[in-house]
């Protein structure tokens, strides 16, 4: 307990300690039923404790008067609308009777509250693409801290919790909560990311939470570009599989023609055969019409015009052959020109046969990369 007296000399320095206390404070003064001054920070003050409210039943200021003691009670936020902390200290007169108490009223706040402002400044710029950082009451934002690249403006000290709002998710279901909005919202696209802070004296009651958005414009960017990359692959892979179609169908339309010239190139082995035996035949008919020539020269006046029959025969027996030299100098043309198409069509069977391979090994890296960018698409997803 202190005296009256020093009581009085207190309220001298009061109005500078309340500032001095890191958070604010207020200072009361209370007689034995109500309260008779207050002396309320810069920085924090509560509305609903006014001089000449009576002492709360059962309250800590009572206690102190009650047992001459020296009493801090946990005030629940349901009391005052904020978690407080308030301790008593019991004045008495010169008689040493209990006049009332002096009481130092401090905001109860959560450990992460009380380091917010130190440690969000650093952390909100540690992001590449910078952050905005907060934390709520029950009922609305009580702290914010924005980065140097990133700043939520409609989020602001004060503003009330809605029912849309990822903080209000996190109190309700009690457990972390993320939310990915879209950038009609806040200007980008962001991901917003609630944790339930609890009460120390009750671990399942939650009494705040501690927010934090991150931009994702390039995690946008970057599944946008997957996406676009995976539907071309798609599409590049489309024309591949068409092209490795043509040049099956190209290696088979080549073999059929190699079987097509070597069947030519038999045929005009059996023309040169034919050829051969028609010789055969315009030499033995010379040789006839020869020998018709001499046995009409031997028969005389009645053999002339058997002599003239066995002249046609000759020259028609020469003119067979020099036929079937011209046919046969044709047709070795014709085996020549084969034989060259023949080469040009192994060359082209063979190149058909290799696009057809390459165009396979196209086919399995174009999937391999459209499996990367589907991976890319879930590593944009989980950014």
């Amino acid at each position: 307990m202190i005296s009256q007296a020093a009581a009085n000399a207190f309220k001298e320095i009061a109005p500078i300690i309340v500032d001095i206390i890191p958070g604010g404070a207020i200072i009361l003064y209370t007689d034995r039923e109500r309260f008779t001054l207050k002396i309320p920070s810069k920085v924090f003050d509560i509305a609903a404790i006014q001089e000449g409210d009576s002492l709360r039943a059962g309250s800590g200021q009572q206690q102190a008067i009650r047992e001459k003691r020296i009493t801090t009670e946990k005030v629940d936020r349901a009391v005052y609308g904020s978690r407080l902390i308030i301790t008593s200290l019991p004045v008495e007169d010169d008689n040493n009777e209990v006049t009332g108490v002096i009481s130092i009223i401090l905001p109860r706040l959560h450990p992460i509250a009380k380091a917010f402002n130190e440690f969000a400044p650093l952390v909100a710029n540690m992001y590449p693409e910078g952050s905005f950082m907060y934390m709520t009451d029950l009922e609305k934002i009580a702290y914010r801290q924005a980065s140097d690249k990133f700043d939520m403006r409609t989020m602001q000290i004060g503003n009330p919790i809605t029912e849309n709002m990822v903080a209000h998710k996190s109190l309700s279901t009690k457990k972390v909560a993320a939310e990915e909005v879209d950038a009609h919202v806040h200007g980008v696209p962001v991901l917003i990311t609630n944790y339930p802070l609890y009460d120390e004296d009750d671990p399942s009651q939650p009494v705040a939470t501690f927010g934090i958005a991150l931009p994702r414009q390039n995690a946008l960017d970057l599944r946008e570009m997957s996406k676009n990359l995976n539907r071309g692959m798609n599409e590049i892979s489309a024309v591949v599989e068409e092209l490795a179609a043509a040049a099956s169908q190209i290696t088979s339309n080549e073999q059929e023609l190699s079987h097509n010239i070597m069947e030519i190139y038999n045929v005009s082995e059996e023309i040169n055969e034919v050829l051969g035996f028609i010789r055969q035949i315009a030499d033995e008919t010379k040789m006839l019409g020869l020998n018709a020539a001499i046995e009409a020269a031997r028969a005389g006046e009645l053999g002339k015009g058997f002599g003239v029959v066995a002249d046609e025969i000759r020259k028609l027996s020469d003119e067979s052959k020099e036929t079937v030299q011209k046919i046969k100098a044709l047709t070795e043309d014709i085996k020549k020109s084969i034989e060259k198409t023949g080469k040009s069509s192994e060359q082209t069977l063979r190149s058909s046969e290799e696009q057809a391979a390459a165009t396979e090994e196209m086919s399995a890296s174009i999937e391999e990369i459209a499996s990367m960018a589907e991976q890319l698409e879930n590593i944009a997803r989980a950014m």
